[in-house]
């Protein structure tokens, strides 16, 4: 199934996007319902709230009073800690009975408010963000919610500020209109995305390409991207070692629209193990056999693994490396090489261009680069030994 994350700042319309995505079919967890659901009266979370912050954070028929127990947290840092480490757990052990419950095809919507601020964007396969400007939010809370102006402004700087929000984004929805133009783009994303990236994970399919090629503008975007995709990955493998590479990963430099990842291992058969894994991350393998061209060695290749990812919005491509190929050193020298010397950059951009009015596919693109490629691989090499670079060690795989 595909484990979506929905976030955003209090008064952002989150709720709105949650129940617009109920009917149209996703299954939601609504963090805030578990989180009152386990500190019911009756429920050891309860018990031990009071035996924690004492019996005034109860009402005189025994349940929970919030806003005693909120004037005892709000502004204090450990107290908030110590709750939290009261229901935190016990939220996340009903998600699971709950995700466990759902069929195998669901789209999983986890609403979680603090997603951001508790760490929790990498464990999902895509993060939805609701966004909206600050002062819409304090007029919404107090037009909804009865808070003064002053409550808003505390209870929204509470909260990660709306940058942090962003970078954890793999989809910001805007909600500063009216809610009719909310569900337009909720069903737009629920269309041209997610059912396909739902379909795709449970296939373990990786997303198609468009064959034909498409040189795009420098993209501020791509870093921040594939540091989501990084974290990701190092969140379902452990401490694995994850570069950005490619043309997208050097600054100032056109390129495909297409996110290159490397993840370095230490033999072929490690990499094979972690194709489970890997696929329920979001990263299905990609059929057929995959090779680098070993520079400076005519006619030898060097084995690789390749995936894809099941997101359709975001194409990526990771390729698996042992550590210390000439596939892997090349990856990482030439990246280097493009970011430290903007002549040589600058000459790939002008190549791509020249080549991109040459060919129409992708396929032909490739093999057309190849000798531009090799001359590369002479001048990062001269660049390596007037420097000193090397290439990182091996962090794990």
């Amino acid at each position: 199934m595909l484990m979506v994350g929905l976030t955003g700042g209090i008064g952002a319309g989150k709720s709105a996007v949650s129940a617009r995505l109920a009917e149209r079919g996703a299954v939601i967890i609504d963090a805030d319902r578990l989180a009152r659901e386990v500190v019911e009266p009756g429920t050891d979370g309860l018990a031990e709230i009071v035996a924690e912050f004492g019996a005034g954070v109860l009402t005189a028929d025994g349940a929970l009073d919030r806003p005693a127990l909120g004037t005892k947290v709000f502004g204090d840092e450990q107290a908030r800690r110590r709750l939290e480490r009261i229901i935190h757990p016990r939220v996340r052990a009903r998600t699971a009975e709950l995700v466990r419950a759902a069929p195998p095809d669901a789209i999983v919507v986890n609403d979680v408010p603090l997603l951001v601020e508790t760490g929790l964007a990498p464990t999902y396969q895509m993060v939805i963000v609701v966004a909206a400007d600050r002062d819409v939010r304090i007029q919404r809370l107090i037009r909804d919610r009865g808070m003064s102006a002053a409550e808003a402004a505390a209870r929204i700087g509470a909260q990660a500020d709306d940058a942090t929000r962003r970078a954890a984004a793999d989809v910001v929805l805007p909600n500063e209109e009216d809610l009719a133009a909310l569900h337009a783009r909720v069903d737009e994303l629920w269309r041209d995305r997610l059912v396909d990236f739902e379909r795709n994970v449970r296939l373990r399919t990786a997303a198609r390409k468009a064959p034909e090629l498409c040189i795009v503008p420098p993209d501020p975007d791509w870093a921040p991207s594939a540091a989501r995709l990084i974290a990701r990955l190092r969140q379902h493998l452990g401490s694995a070692d994850v570069h950005h590479i490619g043309s997208t990963a050097v600054p100032g430099l056109p390129a495909k629209d297409i996110i290159d990842l490397m993840l370095s291992v230490r033999t072929l058969d490690a990499a094979d193990a972690l194709t489970e894994r890997l696929a329920a991350a979001g990263f299905p393998a990609r059929r057929g056999e995959w090779a680098d061209n070993a520079r400076r060695l005519p006619g030898h290749t060097w084995p690789k693994r390749m995936y894809g990812s099941a997101d359709p919005g975001r194409p990526v491509i990771l390729h698996v490396r042992v550590a210390g190929s000439p596939g892997w050193r090349f990856a990482l020298l030439m990246r280097d090489h493009l970011r430290a010397v903007p002549a040589a950059r600058d000459a790939y951009a002008a190549a791509k261009a020249s080549l991109a009015l040459r060919f129409a596919d992708r396929a032909g693109y490739a093999a057309a680069k190849e000798p531009w490629f090799d001359e590369e691989a002479r001048a990062a090499d001269d660049w390596a030994l007037s420097t000193g670079w090397q290439p990182p060690e091996l962090v794990s795989g």
